[in-house]
């Protein structure tokens, strides 16, 4: 099993503060990786320097993505190259409808990796196919993006881009925030859907609910800027009765 992304010995300053102490991880391409852990643990943190967030400063380390250093490339290469975050609170864009904004980031992309940009129809195909196959309400291309919708349709919206993106490596900074059961459940479903032995996952989230939906290959645990524990599926169950107490004192 070939690794998709590489993360060694990852020091992350905010400012004057130290919120990654050395993190290292591996994912290997088809595997999903659930990334557990309280507030102020550096999830996000993580996330947001893989998809090349400004504001974060690398001082030791380094992220590799097939091979390639990904921490020299700028978040627009980064998205070309095949990195997707999907965000915990998605941005509203007034007066930019959806279609068009899926349709100018894929072309953005496809054009930064030096393919022809995609031809409205072909686009409109294309799109019509993905809200099919993951039961995604067309109207909701019409609406400015994210105005309006609903937790669950954010959300939705955010699994029809990874569809049409296609990229190899989605990171899922803590979807399941403000979700219902059901709407949950629906954003599950498209995530599940796009699983394939090529695509890797990293599912960022504070409670093992979401992964009785998003089943992990493998379970990590950070606390303190560091992964202190990692396992299988079961860990994410221990978690939930046991809670992050007991991993403090590892990390300090």
């Amino acid at each position: 099993m070939s690794a998709l992304l590489e993360v060694n010995n990852l020091k992350v300053r905010v400012e004057d503060r130290e919120i990654l102490h050395g993190l290292t991880l591996t994912v290997n391409k088809g595997q999903v990786h659930a990334i557990m852990g309280p507030n102020g643990s550096g999830k996000s943190t993580l996330s947001h320097v893989i998809a090349g967030k400004p504001g974060y400063e690398v001082t030791d380390g380094e992220i590799l993505f097939e091979g390639d250093d990904l921490l020299a490339m700028e978040p627009d290469e980064r998205a070309a190259k095949g990195v997707f975050l999907a965000f915990q609170y998605p941005v509203e864009i007034p007066g930019v409808a959806t279609m068009n904004f899926l349709r100018t980031a894929l072309n953005a992309q496809r054009k930064a990796r030096g393919e022809a940009e995609m031809s409205t129809p072909d686009f409109l195909k294309k799109v019509r196919e993905v809200c099919t196959r993951l039961n995604i309400p067309q109207d909701m291309l019409k609406r400015g993006v994210n105005v309006g919708f609903s937790g669950g349709e954010k959300k939705r919206n955010e699994v029809l881009q990874m569809a049409l993106f296609e990229p190899s490596l989605c990171i899922l900074d803590e979807m399941d925030s403000g979700l219902d059961i059901d709407a949950l459940r629906i954003a599950a479903d498209g995530v599940n859907a796009l699983r394939t032995p090529d695509r890797g996952f990293v599912v960022i989230t504070h409670y093992q609910r979401l992964l009785n939906y998003i089943v992990p290959d493998v379970v990590h645990v950070m606390s303190h800027g560091r992964v202190v524990k990692s396992g299988g599926k079961e860990l994410a169950l221990e978690l939930e009765e046991s809670g992050y107490a007991q991993f403090e004192d590892k990390a300090a």
